[in-house]
């Protein structure tokens, strides 16, 4: 059996809330990005009308040509893989500078993501003519080697993970020329560098999806996260209530912390007057594993915040454990009893780090 892999530590600004905003009014999508969500995602599938699918990609590609669009990094959720949207929606924005991430619906298995891989890797291939005129195809744009930064990711940039390792390691034998049969040719022109692979976020929303979600989730070194859609999936599987899509729940935890993402975000509380309701929600989604939450209104952002966020007594537990590790090593038995292991301490160092957004 493979070792698994570390869980990341979430950083000093561990995203928290995740807006979903439509793509075909750019109006709603500018006050977004100020409005203090950690994530803004740019919709392209639900929110958006079928007559009105091509508008929306030409405003989200106009406002990704800016590098920094707004205080928020930007993701895209685009139309369904196996749909007809999906490749042109890709292909179009995965190079543009301001890009973020792609988020990508209704994932079904690996190949789903190996698919919306190469369709971005292709994307950066000069177009004649300025950008965003005429058809959609000309908004594509060469991403300059000044562009390739913090928001992509190359497959080197993924920490490697056992699995990944092991596929990786089988495509070079299987490659390589035998020492006995080689024989000396002409070399090949280098071919030119791959596009950087934007940073893909899997939402799972099937029953078949949730099977798949450890494979998911080491698919590709650009797979930077999973999370659950749960309106599809309660559908699919005839559930009235929650208590339904606990094993769902846990099981996307479980997948995304054992291939060394970090945890998912819930899915959207769809009662935007009932924040009561969604503090509850958030509160159960936390004990879950669950870290942040999508929003489809801004003033859900400071619920799930606040929900997310540890208490001050929370807090306080964690300094006392982190206290005690850096004076002696080892296991060890708190003054209340608690006993202290290193797995204990990484998890309250994963509690002072989310404390420090109170600062």
């Amino acid at each position: 059996m493979r070792p698994a892999p570390p869980p990341r530590e979430p950083s000093a600004r561990t995203p928290l809330t995740w807006l979903y905003v439509p793509g075909d009014r750019p109006e709603v999508v500018a006050k977004a990005l100020h409005c203090g969500a950690d994530v803004v995602v740019v919709d392209l599938e639900d929110a958006v009308a079928p007559d009105r699918k091509d508008r929306a990609l030409r405003a989200t590609a106009e406002l990704l040509s800016d590098p920094a669009p707004g205080t928020a990094p930007v993701h895209v959720r685009v139309n369904a893989l196996d749909g007809p949207l999906a490749e042109t929606e890709i292909r179009t924005l995965a190079a543009l500078p301001g890009l973020a991430g792609l988020r990508l619906p209704k994932v079904q298995g690996p190949a789903d993501i190996h698919r919306a891989a190469g369709w971005a890797t292709t994307a950066a291939q000069p177009a004649a003519g300025p950008a965003l005129t005429g058809r959609l195809a000309t908004g594509r744009r060469a991403r300059s080697p000044a562009a390739a930064v913090a928001p992509l990711t190359t497959g080197t940039a993924h920490p490697a993970h056992p699995a990944r390792a092991a596929r990786t390691a089988r495509t070079a034998r299987t490659a390589a020329p035998g020492s006995a049969t080689a024989t000396l040719t002409p070399a090949a022109p280098a071919p030119a560098a791959l596009p950087a692979t934007p940073a893909l976020y899997a939402l799972l929303e099937s029953a078949l999806g949730i099977e798949h979600a450890f494979a998911i989730a080491t698919a590709h070194p650009a797979l930077r996260g999973i999370a659950l859609g749960e309106a599809d999936l309660a559908t699919e599987l005839g559930v009235r209530d929650e208590a339904g899509l606990a094993w769902p729940r846990s099981r996307t935890v479980v997948a995304a912390r054992a291939a060394g993402l970090a945890p998912p975000p819930q899915s959207v509380y769809p009662d935007v007057a009932d924040l009561d309701g969604l503090a509850r929600s958030c509160a159960r989604g936390r004990a879950l594993g669950f870290l942040g939450r999508a929003a489809i209104h801004p003033r859900q952002l400071p619920v799930i915040e606040a929900a997310h966020l540890p208490s001050p007594e929370e807090v306080e537990a964690a300094a006392e454990i982190v206290r005690a590790a850096g004076a002696e090593g080892g296991a060890q038995a708190l003054p209340d009893g608690r006993f202290v292991d290193a797995a204990v301490v990484a998890g309250a160092r994963r509690v002072l780090s989310l404390a420090e957004r109170r600062n």
